[in-house]
This record gives structure tokens, C-alpha cells and sequence, in this order.
């Protein structure tokens, strides 16, 4: 009438699982329980000794329960002696492994407790006994199963113990918390229990009389501090957990499967991510704004380092993979690579002059400072981030197709379909994360072949079964047209609003991108080995603006921040050199300082070629639209903004997003982005 429970209790038998970076040494994270199960066989015979003179002397005789222990325990009670407990362990056993017995004091319990024991020492060999003891039972400092225990009070594994640790181990069963750390009453306790388990030991056999004489008490190591998430250890938990989720394990797995997850993040990089970011902003920066920062392997798809915030700003998202802030004119390189991939090329002129109407916006579209720049190739407009140009070529190539370049680059469906019938789409009116961008950029690093973004390498489970991840690759655009797209985003870096970003060593190709009234700043860029995005922006929307730097644009200290993490991260690494562009990108014409304007009409185009980008006229009839830097006019001497100036498609107003309850742009734009397809300075919110 009362079976061997055929389910054992999930506490007993989980197993924590542990998670290290890339180099699947360094522990970044453990989850779950303490506990490691090894067989029988790897823990010592003396060890096993010591166990059952402490705990049950009879055990290989008994038939799972002892009359004599439990009469034995009582007089032990009496006499203080405490040298054994009044349960075998078969019984222990049985209590803390199967499901339906309670640690309640009860006579009915005990029953149960009795007959399950006698029933499993029927069914079950002495050494599964054992075995299940020896991986089951609290050993105090957080220590479940004997091969934590080692871990925790010895540094050592369970197979390198020595007589007197194994003596020790034995000692604490019967009072783990107070004999896990103990200082004067208690130690001389716990030196008073490890003496009498030696002692048992003679008398059992297990030792001789020179044996026993020889031992002496171990040495305890300190006990570690309980694990403590701390920097970016949350943020990079986070997602690990997620992705693990995303494919098949459970929260259950995690925390009791004893898995053993080699991430991809660098230890090293992961510090110098954080060290980029605190050696640019300065001190007073505003605790409102955010900086995030992703670097992804283009080869790979790997996420090996990023910086999401400081984790004291906020408990509820990371700025680098959670919060989704507008693209800005680092989404034009994709609009760029749809052209070159569907029979454009970088001689390919398109209309920068300023303002552009397109049938399907209400208002005209302008460039910065409403400065034209006349039939213009793809080289100029890219490295000039010309608005109109883009805007042009994505009306030209066709929305839908840059679209789809950006979704085969990473950047999900979601995050795009209700901009990309919009005629500034191009131009960055879609929200994104720094792990999407960079992402994105890496394919054109990868030669037009996607990489999926991931943060797990390796997954080996409880078994030791190994699964290695394989993430998914797309060839998103042509060979020819990734080397053309990223030859063009070269120049941005050597002449264009970029420059702020160059590294002396070795060749980047990347692209600046700021929002309407600097809601958000960028800059993505990439060598051959490595992309990296970087984005600033503020938790209430506002312009991004840091004491003694004013308003931030993307050339500025977004730009800093990658230069500064990139150094380092690129320091020994082997010089690669972008593949070679097309014929055409050796142009003398391309190396002109007036390539590409329409110099018979110099008012409506100025030399596209500029040294000055950072001194831009301060005869402004609009706001800033660009990657450059504001002027010093004074807010009173700047004309003011018209209503008819913005036009917009719907009036709905800027949705505000509190500080406290939920991050800005969790799945939706920022700035003042109000409809799909906006025409003017707000319209499109970018450069």
C-alpha cells in the first residue's frame, strides 16, 4: 500500500548550470542549484568511509532502517555526543529524493519513511544508495552533492580529497550552516565532530591506529561570496537566457540541467566596451542619456562584446539589444546596397538638389541647410549623407527592395513594415537596436552574406552531450555590391562626416547617422574583422546633449566611442583591406574635389567635396538636418521654426514615454516621428 514513488523531487536532483565566456573557462554567470553529480566510482574510498562512520556505520548490513541507530541517536541526544543521527541513509535518502514525503514531523510520515527505505534497499544496490546520498545531501556554503562541497570548502575536486577534507565533509551533514563557516564555539565544535568521524573511522577499519594518529584538521578555504551579477554580467544573462529559450531549453533546464553554456562574448572586450564609453563621456554627462554599444563578428554572427548602460539607470531594459531608437543615416548604406545589388552602380547620379518633391510625401524633402547639390553619384552622396540623393534612390531601386535588404541584414519584418512605404524610409525613420545595426553592418564586412546575430556558442547538457550552435547564414546581396557598398562607406570616414572615427593603423568603412533635433545619434562602422554600432540617445526623447559638447551628432562622441573601442579591440590584430570596388571607384573623376556637382549652376551646386563639414553656414532657414555640428548662432538669433515647415501626416502627438515605467522606443520609433511618410526637417527625423 505504499509504493516507491516513481517521481523524485526536483530540488534533489537539479543540477545549477554554469555560464562562461567565450574562452569556456571564465565563469560569467551560475544559475540554479550547486551541484555537480559525479558517479560512485569518482569519489575516494576514504571519503565514502568517512560518510558512513559518520552517518550510518551499518549501512552495508542494515535492511534500510536501523532499530539500534534510531535507539542509538536518542542515547547520543542524551549524552551530548551527537555522533550519528537516528535515520540511515537509506532513510535520508529516501526523504530528501522522492516526491511525496515531507520534512514534517509526523508518526504517519515516518511510517512511509520507514517502509520506502525497507522497499529500496530490496530493489536498489547498496552503492545506488550511496551514489544518490553522496549527490543529494547539503553540505552547507550553498554545496548540494559531495562534489560542490570539495569545490567549496577545499578548491578541489571530490577525487583529490584527502583523508582529514574528507573527514571534514562527513563532519558538516549533521550541521551544515553552522559548520560552514566556523569561528570560535562553532570551530571547536566542528573540530570536535571531524576528531570523532576519524575516530569511527578506526573503529569501522576503515583507517589504522597510525592512520588515525597522523590526521590532522584541514584547512579551510575561504568561504566565496554568494555569485553577485555585477556590470553588464545582468544584461549579458539576459540575453543568454533568452536565446537559450528561443531554442528549447526551459527556464527548468537552465536552473536544474546542469548545462554548461560557452557564450560568445569576450571577457576582454566586454571591458574595453565599457572602458570606451567612461573614457569619452565625461562625468557630468546626464543620467538621462543612454549609450550603447555592440560589436558582432562578421564571419561568425557572433556578439562578442557590447555595453548596455549602466545597470543602476534603469531595471528594465539594456540600451544595446532592448532599446530600439530611429536608425537615422545609418540606414542609407542599406538603401545604398539594394541599388548596387538590383543593376545600379556607384556612377549611378541621382538628384541631390534641395528641397525634393516625391508624389508620395505631403511636403517637400530637404537636405541640410536646404543645400543642393545637383545630379550627383552614389560615392558623393554617401559620403556627404545627402538626403534628397537617397531618398531619390530609393524611389529609383524601389522601397520594397530596401526593405528587403534590411530584413535579410537582420533587422526584423516588424520594425519596418509601417515605414517602408514612406519616401524618406531610406533615411532612417525605422527604430533599431546596436545589436541589429551592427549586424546589418556586418554583412556588408561579410561580402553581402548575413551571419545571424547570436550570444551562445555551445550548449553541453547534463550527459555531457554537446550542442555546437549553428546559426543561420543569408546571402543578403552580391559580392560585387557588399565591396561597392562598403568602398563608398570608406569614404564617409576618410572625408566625409565620419572622420572623427578613423583608425591610423587600418581601413573603416562605416556611416553616421542623427535624428530630428538629435533625438538619437549613431555611428556604425565596421573594418573586415569586426562591426561595431554605437548609439546615444535619452530615455524621454529630448535632445542628446552633454555639458561642454552641446548637442550631439553622429560624427561627434558617438564617433569617439567607437574610435576608442575599436583601438583597442584591433590592437594585434592582423591589417585587412576591404575587397577592391568596382573599376569605376578608381576614377580619377571620383578623386575630384567637385566630383560629381553640376558646377554650371554653382548656386544650386556647391562642390560636393568638403574639408570644412564641421563649420557649416550659419545662415540657416531650418533647423539642423545633418551629422554636422550645430552652429553658434544663439537660440534668439535663429529664426523661427514655421509650422508649414513640418508637415505632417498625421497629427497624432509624440507618444511620451516615463523614465520609470518602460524604456523609449521598446518596439517603436523616437523622435518625433508621427507617420509613416513626413516630408520636411521633422518629416523624415534625420540628418
Amino acid at each position: 500500500m505504499t509504493p516507491i514513488p516513481d517521481t523524485t523531487q526536483k530540488q534533489a536532483t537539479a543540477q545549477g548550470s554554469v555560464i562562461y565566456y567565450r574562452d569556456g573557462k571564465s565563469v560569467l554567470a551560475r544559475q540554479g542549484v550547486d551541484r555537480k553529480n559525479v558517479a560512485l566510482a569518482q569519489v575516494p574510498k576514504h571519503v565514502r568511509d568517512a560518510v558512513i562512520a559518520a552517518e550510518n556505520r551499518s549501512f552495508y548490513q542494515d535492511a534500510g532502517v536501523s532499530l539500534k541507530g534510531t535507539l542509538r541517536a536518542l542515547w547520543s541526544t542524551i549524552t551530548g555526543q551527537q555522533l550519528q543521527g537516528g535515520s540511515t541513509i537509506t532513510q535520508q535518502l529516501v526523504r530528501n529524493y522522492y516526491s511525496g514525503l515531507s520534512q514534517e514531523r509526523s508518526i504517519t510520515r515516518k511510517f512511509k519513511e520507514i517502509l520506502i527505505s525497507m522497499k529500496v534497499d530490496q530493489s536498489k544496490s547498496k552503492d545506488w544508495v550511496l551514489e544518490q546520498y553522496l549527490n543529494t545531501i547539503y553540505f552547507g556554503r550553498g554545496a548540494n552533492g559531495v562534489q560542490s562541497a570539495a569545490r567549496a570548502y577545499f578548491g578541489k575536486d571530490v577525487g583529490d580529497l584527502t583523508v582529514a577534507e574528507g573527514a571534514y565533509l562527513a563532519s558538516v551533514i549533521q550541521q551544515p550552516s553552522r559548520f560552514a563557516d566556523p569561528k570560535g564555539s562553532d570551530l571547536a565544535a566542528v573540530k570536535y565532530r571531524w576528531q570523532a568521524v576519524i575516530n569511527a573511522m578506526g573503529q569501522t577499519g576503515a583507517l589504522s591506529r597510525a592512520q588515525v594518529a597522523a590526521q590532522h584538521f584541514p584547512e579551510l578555504k575561504t568561504p566565496k561570496k554568494p555569485f553577485e551579477l555585477k556590470g553588464q554580467s545582468r544584461y549579458m544573462l539576459e540575453q543568454v537566457t533568452a536565446e537559450l529559450n528561443r531554442r528549447g531549453y526551459t527556464d527548468e533546464d537552465i536552473n536544474g540541467g546542469g548545462l554548461k553554456v560557452v557564450t560568445t562574448f569576450d571577457k576582454k572586450l566586454m571591458e574595453a566596451a565599457a572602458r570606451a564609453v567612461k573614457a569619452v563621456l565625461p562625468k557630468d554627462t546626464p543620467a538621462k542619456v543612454r549609450t550603447g554599444l555592440a560589436a558582432v563578428d562578421p564571419a561568425t554572427g557572433e556578439v562578442v562584446a557590447f555595453y548596455g548602460g549602466r545597470p543602476s539607470q534603469s531595471a528594465y531594459y539594456d540600451s544595446a539589444f532592448s532599446a530600439k531608437v530611429q536608425a537615422g543615416s545609418t540606414f542609407k548604406p542599406y538603401t545604398l546596397a539594394a541599388a548596387l545589388d538590383n543593376g545600379f552602380d556607384l556612377s549611378t547620379r541621382v538628384n541631390g538638389n534641395s528641397p525634393l518633391k516625391v508624389a508620395s510625401a505631403d511636403q517637400p524633402i530637404p537636405n541640410d541647410s536646404d543645400r543642393s547639390y545637383g545630379q550627383i553619384d552614389l560615392v558623393t552622396a554617401t559620403e556627404n549623407s545627402v538626403n534628397t540623393a537617397f531618398v531619390d534612390l530609393g524611389q529609383k531601386v524601389g522601397l520594397d527592395k530596401v526593405a528587403a535588404v534590411a530584413e535579410k541584414a537582420g533587422i526584423p519584418a516588424d520594425q519596418l513594415q509601417q515605414h517602408e512605404k514612406a519616401a524618406s524610409f531610406p533615411l532612417g525613420v525605422a527604430s533599431v537596436s546596436a545589436v541589429q545595426n551592427a549586424s546589418g553592418f556586418a554583412t556588408f564586412a561579410n561580402k553581402g552574406v548575413h551571419v545571424e546575430a547570436h550570444v551562445v556558442r555551445s550548449v553541453t547538457d547534463g550527459a555531457g552531450r554537446r550542442q555546437v550552435v549553428d546559426p543561420v547564414s543569408t546571402r543578403v546581396i552580391a559580392e560585387q555590391a557588399a565591396a561597392d557598398t562598403a568602398y563608398a562607406m570608406e569614404q564617409v570616414v576618410k572625408n566625409g562626416t565620419g572622420t572623427a572615427a578613423r583608425l591610423y593603423d587600418r581601413p573603416v568603412a562605416g556611416k553616421t547617422g542623427t535624428t530630428d533635433e538629435s533625438a538619437s545619434v549613431w555611428f556604425n562602422g565596421f573594418t573586415p574583422q569586426l562591426a561595431v554600432a554605437v548609439d546615444m540617445f535619452r530615455d524621454d526623447n529630448a535632445t542628446v546633449t552633454i555639458p561642454g559638447y552641446g548637442t550631439q551628432f553622429g560624427g561627434q562622441l558617438p564617433a569617439q566611442i567607437w574610435r576608442e573601442f575599436m583601438t583597442e579591440a584591433m590592437a594585434g590584430k592582423p591589417v585587412e583591406e576591404f575587397p577592391e570596388p568596382s573599376d569605376y571607384g578608381y576614377d580619377d573623376y571620383y578623386s575630384s574635389p567637385d566630383r560629381g556637382g553640376d558646377m554650371s549652376d554653382p548656386e544650386q551646386s556647391p562642390p560636393a567635396y568638403r574639408d570644412d563639414w564641421d563649420t557649416p553656414e550659419s545662415d540657416l532657414t531650418q533647423p539642423p538636418f545633418t551629422d554636422e555640428p550645430p552652429t553658434d548662432m544663439p537660440d534668439s538669433d535663429r529664426p523661427e521654426e514655421q509650422p508649414e515647415d513640418r508637415p505632417q501626416e498625421s497629427d497624432q502627438p509624440m507618444e511620451e514615454i516615463p523614465q520609470q515605467q518602460q524604456p523609449p522606443s521598446f518596439g517603436s520609433d523616437r523622435g518625433s516621428v508621427q507617420g509613416p511618410d513626413r516630408g520636411g526637417r521633422g518629416g523624415d527625423g534625420i540628418e
